[in-house]
């Protein structure tokens, strides 16, 4: 599998982007970029064909989260991806080391798969690039760190049915704050617990596989919100002690605008396609 000329996220394109129902919103039109295969797309290997037939069977739609016991099941395929299994490799351009980076890092994401029940999707994350802190409304999401080193933080609202306004600070419960190196363990976010709000930080490339689900959709109420946190410590009064425990484990997080600092692109899938009715 080979990238066009620049790699795969190197080159400039005009427009900003930004994530918003984990599609692309674009404020401009620009030509996408493509991934080229060396003519395996029609061959979908197994554990491709498997997680997609496994999240058809778990995945009931809106409203509903899958049971422990399914869970795991996504899990357990998961962990057995291989980065070769979308069509990725070390070999690629991108995941190359480099002695600099020029311009702002550019997240790109590509779909493998999506309907109303459940999406498939890779994002590349170059050297230092941020997926800021984001939520994921009625949605349980599993990653898949394929390739790389990551920094992840993650909180749940100590409180997740309070209706504070968009400006107001809430309360959140550190869940984690940790660098994880491929091949790892497949993390679980859930609509009220897990992690459910998450930034991802690059330390090296890196390639994520999200399997989200049911997907982001506006019209259903699942846009995707951002937040910036601050020290519990920075706001902390006597009304709103944690009584024993650690203040480190807490944070405050205001509901922001997308970042201006979140550059997103979108680009066409090329690699193993599934194609559902012969699955």
């Amino acid at each position: 599998m080979t990238m066009e000329a620049a790699g795969l996220v190197e080159q400039r394109r005009e427009g900003v982007g930004h994530v918003s129902n984990k599609i692309i919103r674009k404020k401009r039109c620009r030509v996408k970029r493509k991934i080229t295969t060396n003519g395996a797309a029609s061959s979908v290997p197994k554990t491709l064909s498997e997680l997609f037939l496994t999240c058809r069977g778990v995945f009931k739609g809106p409203g509903t989260v899958p049971p422990p016991h399914e869970v795991q099941r996504i899990c357990d395929v998961l962990d057995n991806m291989k980065p070769e299994d979308v069509g990725l490799s070390m070999d690629l351009q991108f995941f190359q080391p480099r002695s600099s980076f020029k311009g702002s890092p550019r997240v790109t994401c590509t779909t493998i798969y999506k309907c109303k029940n459940f999406s498939l999707c890779i994002f590349f994350l170059p050297p230092t690039a941020v997926i800021p802190l984001h939520n994921h409304p009625g949605m349980t999401v599993f990653s898949k760190l394929l390739l790389g080193k990551m920094h992840i933080k993650s909180y749940d609202w100590v409180d997740p049915y309070n209706s504070a306004t968009a400006s107001q600070l809430r309360l959140a419960k550190l869940k984690a704050n940790s660098v994880f190196t491929a091949p790892c363990d497949t993390s679980v976010l859930y609509p009220t617990s897990g992690g459910n709000i998450h930034e991802f930080t690059a330390i090296t490339p890196c390639a994520v596989l999200d399997v989200l689900g049911p997907p982001y959709s506006s019209e259903d109420g699942r846009d995707c919100s951002y937040y910036k946190d601050f020290p519990y410590s920075s706001f902390s009064n006597e009304e709103r002690e944690i009584a024993n425990e650690d203040d480190n484990c807490y944070g405050w997080l205001k509901e922001t605008e997308v970042p201006n600092s979140l550059q997103m692109d979108g680009i066409e899938y090329l690699g193993p396609q599934i194609d559902e009715y012969s699955c």
